[in-house]
């Protein structure tokens, strides 16, 4: 008996983290058998979530970078760019302006095939019923009808995905689903059809962006175990982090070709045949990111019933609900300033073509070596996922707010890269953190269902954004500016004043203990870990303990 006591203490130590004083050596028999019957039935409580997930391999890492670089342009240069110049080429040709095409808003000499581009893209030529929109306009309803079509969609997703055997299968439809609507959109040169291809593209990215972000969290499940003390939260703090900052930058990588291409078809005389070559190479390279569906992981095994609430599960969680607020938010913010950006350099600057290639290439590729930078600063400030997402919304707010102020002025060309540089690193920035915080607040078992509202808040913020933009705002870009900024502001505050914490999510989830105790599976006993730290200060000051490396990769 008393070699059976002991071998289940030195199980609870290692579970536990936890070193034992000299009370606990010198315990009397008589309650040994006491302290082996209670620790027996906490482990057959806790053993769905002690069974660890396998340490993620190199490639199953890359795997997951490579879908990253794959899928990321599908909502940042896809939808809002080569649809809208499609849509713009089969609309009928715009009357030319009172001041000619030869000049801009504010008089500066164009090009004229530049501004016949620009007038094809805003005026507002495309019937519907009554009414009329402009071809980005269009976009963004075809946008917007497709993120209604993806909701319940995403209900059946979060279940099946946290409580079924098809991740695979989902996952590998909806890419192949989302790749094949791209190779269409040439055949028919109408622009009411573009809603039939548009919609399902997005409710397609929404649900591989879903399986996507719910690998994340179940990959440094594998690299630093389920049961984490307090002081080994930087482990997976730094793990988690990296992960995510590398694949935003492989992924804005993908964006960069794909506007690269965009530019080359410009410039040939059949435009509408080029971008439509455009559409079916992204499709083809979306496709290619479908072997990341090999490498996805079924999760905690699920003992207890699912909830009928389920999918609702991050209303719960408090941390989960605002970061949640403050991702669409922050993704309403950078679409908004994009576009706004782009839409003044080129129909009021008049920019030469060849600049706004400059500026896309810059704007894309600079994340790539920015974020990775990032993270040797963010360990020596040990700041925490909270204060990376607040920076990168500083960084947003200093880009709009000055080029609100001078919107009126002729931007000098150097100026214009360095804010693309700086507003890049912001939007990439605000996608990495945002996506770690988010896992860091759900508990085991309930990644797909975070990551299922992770993926429509953000993909609804980038269509607000883009169609405030390019809607009202066209040729007016101190609305986009200013209008971004202000709801920039808004995030900021909800990120201050909403007490959100990548600690105290962790452990209302359930994720990490405090120092001596046993984490509480969620799964097993059907409820989320109701203990919530309010005070993130006093969690960074535990979080400086040195804590011992937690998988391979943590060191």
């Amino acid at each position: 008996m008393a070699e059976e006591s002991s071998e289940i203490q030195s199980n609870q130590e290692i579970v536990q983290a936890h070193e034992p004083n000299n009370e606990e050596i010198n315990r009397s028999v008589s309650n040994m058998g006491d302290s082996s019957m209670k620790m027996e039935g906490t482990r057959e409580t806790c053993r769905p979530y002690s069974r660890l997930e396998p340490q993620p391999t190199k490639g199953e890492v890359w795997v997951w970078y490579v879908y990253e670089l794959c899928s990321y342009f599908v909502h940042t240069v896809l939808i809002p760019i080569v649809f809208s110049l499609i849509i713009g080429q089969i609309v009928n040709s715009p009357t030319e302006p009172l001041r000619g095409w030869n000049k801009s808003a504010k008089g500066l000499a164009c090009k004229i095939d530049e501004m016949e581009l620009y007038e094809r893209l805003t005026h507002r030529s495309v019937s519907i019923g009554n009414s009329k929109v402009s071809p980005l306009e269009w976009t963004s309803i075809s946008w917007g009808i497709g993120l209604i079509l993806a909701s319940p969609a995403l209900r059946f997703v979060s279940t099946n995905l946290d409580h079924g055997q098809n991740q695979v299968v989902i996952a590998g439809a909806a890419t192949a689903i989302g790749a094949f609507f791209c190779l269409p959109v040439g055949f028919f040169k109408v622009t009411w059809i573009f809603p039939l291809y548009v919609a399902p593209i997005v409710v397609a990215i929404a649900v591989s962006t879903t399986s996507h972000t719910r690998h994340h969290g179940l990959m440094i499940q594998g690299f630093t175990g389920p049961s984490l003390q307090r002081h080994q939260f930087p482990n997976r703090r730094g793990v988690s982090n990296r992960l995510s900052l590398n694949a935003t930058g492989v992924g804005c990588l993908g964006s960069a070709v794909i506007v690269a291409f965009v530019y080359y078809m410009l410039r040939i005389q059949d435009i509408f045949t080029g971008l439509w070559v455009v559409s079916i190479f992204s499709g083809l390279i979306w496709l290619a990111g479908i072997v990341h569906v090999f490498a996805l992981r079924p999760g905690a095994t699920i003992t207890s019933p699912l909830p009928k609430d389920h999918f609702l599960s991050i209303f719960k969680s408090h941390h989960g609900l605002g970061t949640l607020i403050v991702v669409g938010l922050s993704s309403f913010t950078s679409m908004c300033i994009f576009t706004g950006g782009v839409l003044f350099l080129v129909g009021e600057l008049c920019l030469k073509p060849v600049f706004v290639l400059y500026f896309w290439l810059i704007y894309f590729i600079f994340p790539s070596v920015s974020l990775p930078m990032l993270q040797p600063v963010q360990l020596i400030l040990k700041t925490n996922a909270v204060k990376m997402h607040l920076l990168g919304l500083i960084l947003s707010l200093v880009t709009s707010g000055i080029e609100f102020q001078f919107r009126k002025d002729s931007w000098e060309r150097h100026y214009i890269l360095i804010f693309a540089a700086l507003q890049s690193t912001s939007t990439g920035v605000m996608h990495a953190f945002a996506r770690v915080l988010l896992m860091d607040c759900s508990p085991a078992g309930k990644e797909g269902a975070f990551a299922t509202w992770f993926s429509w808040v953000k993909m609804a913020g980038t269509c607000l954004g883009f169609a405030v933009a390019s809607g009202a705002a066209a040729g007016n870009v101190g609305t986009s500016f200013g209008i971004a900024f202000c709801t920039g502001a808004v995030a900021m505050v909800i990120s201050i004043y909403g007490n959100i914490s990548d600690v105290a999510g962790a452990v209302a989830a359930g994720l990490i203990s405090e120092e001596g105790e046993m984490v509480s599976s969620p799964i097993a006993n059907g409820s989320d870990h109701s203990n919530s730290i309010n005070n993130d200060d006093d969690d960074d000051e535990n979080a400086k303990k040195e804590a011992a490396p937690v998988g391979e990769e943590a060191a």
